[in-house]
């Protein structure tokens, strides 16, 4: 029988009732009194340098408050990077200027140059059109590899060059080139990570609330890691005490990374808030997010694998461009270098690894993580290349894949990670059956009869969730530490408020964390409260990214809900004239082991707040304690994925017929929670696989800005999904045993499908080695047609 409640139980998310209901409380529900509106005059174009602002026909029309540019953020800190990379000759990274408002020159199309605060939105935006820019237009940078050309355009004109840096991490370039060299067979592919848009349901919303009585700033925001913004914004751009400055993101509507970032926009509403003591709010509109929220991927990559006479994997290496946009966002620099090289050994026993990676300036937007980040593209580069090393060696691609598997845990891999646990056969052995192989042959054969290609395609992934520990990030160049915080505040009455680090913004924490809480303590989840993403009520977290919120927040939680029951059972011990060694805790009942002496949970809170009935020397009253948690090592969820397709050689078209997903996420607390990650994961997979891209022209004009342009995944794009996460080995290193859910489907899916399509190609006759994502009809059409 499955269970009921506690860990391991699917009861369904409590917070879905307001979600559903319409009872939500997003930024965009918030507004304060007096409030005032802002229009940002974004630029038209990639690259220009700014000669005048003429705003004296904007200031006198109706509504407007007043108007700013960048001339009133001279001496204003600009937007940090909170992570600090050093490149492989020794050298720290370029890290130029990121205004609040544009000084000087543009950067990117949608740089802002000017914001309007007037008393509406309508009025901001007219006074917005009467603003006269002069700009001088320069040539633009777009295509990473031409902007490190000798002469090409600078970004930025006091760096020497486009190189924010050159990093390269792994074995040593001797131990690579020897096994290269006597390589049996060395299967090489060149390929791109696609440029992408986040997209979450609720664009980003910021208010900038000032109190001029106790000198203090609100600024309610859509950010996954408050606490973060509030570091970050007070203490490097607008100097403000944190005492005096309050981050509060309420209900988030979705992120997938982007909403992790600190913006321009946060410290603006913030900045103008104080300035004209009136309340400020911005409200992106949908074209301006396409323009102004962090992109995600835009990679490019060449990648070889050296194998030996016997098929075994003896060296890889890598070199690729990644693109940062025209400014380092908050954690850019670390996306393709520590979030991505470090899991260029995949689930493989390869010898020797080396990665190379050039991070490049181009006049486009910022790009930084987005659901995987750099875990999808160090994925997707060392899963298209074994597939098309098993081709080239006519080998069974899954035959290659566990011949070459890590057998042994914990293993230490070339590029500098530990896996703690897993077992890579018993995933690949439960995806064997969940995908019907043996019928493979036969379903195929029946799309031929309608004149269609089917392909099968399959892939491994490892990802690294959970970041830690914070001193080794440290050394690495994290600016901040990545631990989490948990309070666990019992009321008189038994009842809980449970203050976390960690942000909920789909993740079900609201249901999953009082279930840890509940199977602790014995007691009902409703009587379990989960209070987030207000600075002023929770201790300093770090926020939820990562696949870290149950993995490092949760371990949290854990140990301060232990030193809660260590107290309470002093209580008891009181109440039942025993020893506190001797006190068991069990379905909410205090007892006395060996006896039928026992106290309820109530009755101990109670007296923890009416201590009548013990010696206030021995025991403070009340029962609130707080932990912090720093891991001591990443997570390693894994899994196996396949993928089904059908092609129509007419058109190019592709469907997906059959997805399933194989994970290994450690210990699970709400299976159908996991279940519904992974589909969503699976989807936006699915979606960078076949239909997105973010594009640039040669001039760096966005020509992806809209949903005209820019094709989302819809419900007749996916499949029904398998989905199987029973080969659980535990993590070895947290009190839960917890690996993290949340970006696997989007790390496993793509790959699977383009090897699913270039099986079907090959299978009918056309020698196609390899496509670029998105795989459009076009693209597809094309390489069946030469």
């Amino acid at each position: 029988m499955p269970k009921d409640h506690g860990i391991g139980a699917s009861p369904k998310r409590r917070e879905d009732v307001r979600f559903l209901t319409g009872a939500g409380n997003y930024t965009d529900d918030i507004s304060v009194y007096g409030q005032t509106y802002v229009h940002f005059l974004r630029s038209d174009m990639a690259h220009g340098t700014i000669n005048s602002i003429d705003t004296s026909a904007a200031e006198g029309m109706p509504g407007v408050v007043r108007i700013f540019t960048g001339a009133d953020f001279e001496g204003i800190g600009g937007l940090p990077c909170g992570w600090q990379v050093t490149d492989k000759h020794g050298e720290v990274m370029k890290e130029p200027p990121h205004p609040v408002l544009a000084q000087g020159k543009v950067r990117h199309v949608g740089d802002p140059i000017a914001a309007v605060v007037a008393e509406s939105l309508e009025e901001a935006r007219n006074a917005a059109e009467a603003i006269e820019v002069d700009l001088t237009e320069l040539p633009a940078v777009v295509n990473m590899k031409a902007a490190l050309e000798p002469g090409a355009t600078k970004v930025h004109d006091d760096l020497s060059d486009n190189l924010c840096y050159d990093w390269q991490f792994g074995t040593d370039t001797e131990t690579v080139d020897k096994a290269f060299a006597e390589a049996a067979h060395v299967t090489t592919l060149e390929l791109i990570n696609n440029r992408l848009v986040a997209n979450p349901m609720e664009p980003r919303v910021a208010v900038g609330d000032y109190a001029r009585a106790n000198d203090e700033s609100t600024l309610y925001t859509t950010s996954q890691n408050p606490h973060v913004i509030r570091l970050l914004m007070g203490a490097f751009v607008l100097g403000i005490p944190e005492h005096k400055l309050r981050v509060v993101a309420p209900d988030v509507g979705g992120g997938f990374g982007t909403k992790i970032f600190h913006y321009a926009e946060e410290a603006f509403v913030t900045f103008a808030s104080r300035q004209i003591n009136r309340p400020v709010k911005w409200t992106s509109t949908r074209s301006e997010a396409f323009m102004s929220d962090a992109h995600g991927r835009d990679h490019v990559t060449k990648i070889e694998l050296a194998l030996d006479a016997d098929n075994n994997f003896t060296a890889l290496r890598t070199d690729t461009y990644a693109n940062m946009g025209a400014y380092l966002s908050t954690f850019s620099s670390s996306v393709p270098t520590w979030l991505h090289g470090t899991l260029m050994a995949g689930n493989y026993k390869t010898p020797a690894v080396q990665v190379n990676v050039k991070a490049v300036f181009t006049n486009t937007v910022p790009v930084d993580a987005y659901r995987g980040a750099g875990r999808p593209e160090a994925t997707y580069q060392l899963e298209r290349l074994v597939d098309k090393a098993a081709r080239e060696l006519g080998a069974d691609p899954i035959a290659l894949r566990r011949q070459n598997f890590i057998t042994e845990f914990p293993y230490a891999t070339p590029v500098a990670v530990e896996y703690d646990t897993g077992d890579y056969h018993a995933t690949m052995d439960t995806l064997e059956k969940m995908i019907d192989r043996e019928g493979f042959e036969a379903r195929r054969a029946e799309s031929a009869k309608n004149g269609k290609l089917r392909g099968l395609g399959i892939n491994c992934y490892i990802e690294a969730c959970g970041i830690a520990p914070s001193n080794l990030v440290g050394q690495l160049g994290a600016r901040a530490g990545l631990y989490d915080a948990a309070t666990v505040r019992v009321n008189a009455t038994g009842s809980i408020s449970v203050m976390v680090g960690a942000h909920s913004h789909g993740q079900g924490h609201e249901t999953v964390f009082p279930q840890v809480v509940a199977e602790m303590l014995g007691i009902d989840e409703s009587m379990i409260d989960i209070v987030h993403g207000d600075t002023s009520k929770i201790p300093f977290g770090m926020g939820t990214y990562g696949s870290r919120s149950l993995a490092v927040c949760g371990s949290a939680m854990v140990r301060a809900t232990e030193k809660i029951i260590n107290k309470a059972k002093k209580i008891a011990a009181h109440l039942l004239e025993a020893s506190d060694a001797d006190i068991e805790l069990k379905d909410g009942q205090f007892s006395v082991a060996g006896t039928d002496k026992s106290v309820a949970w109530g009755d101990v809170t109670l007296a923890a707040y009416v201590p009548h009935n013990y010696p206030l020397e021995d025991i403070e009253p009340g029962l609130e304690e707080t932990a912090f948690y720093d891991p001591a090592n990443f997570t390693y969820p894994s899994g196996a994925y396949a993928c089904e397709v059908e092609v129509d050689p007419e058109t190019g078209k592709v469907t997906v017929l059959e997805f399933a997903a194989a994970d290994d996420f450690g210990n699970v607390v709400n299976p159908m929670i996991v279940e519904g990650q992974v589909h969503g994961g699976l989807a936006q997979g699915i979606g960078q696989a076949l239909l997105e891209n973010c594009a640039y022209d040669e001039n760096g004009q966005l020509v992806s800005a809209s949903y005209m342009d820019y094709a989302m995944p819809r419900a007749d794009d996916v499949p029904f999904y398998k989905v199987d996460h029973s080969n659980a080995t535990p993590c070895t290193h947290n009190p839960l045993g917890v690996k993290g859910c949340g970006e696997a489907g989007a790390i496993g899916s793509p790959p699977a499908l383009v090897n699913a399509v270039l099986d079907a190609l090959n299978a009918g006759g056309h020698d196609v080695a390899h496509i670029d994502m998105p795989l459009s009809p076009s693209r597809v059409w094309s390489a069946i047609n030469g």
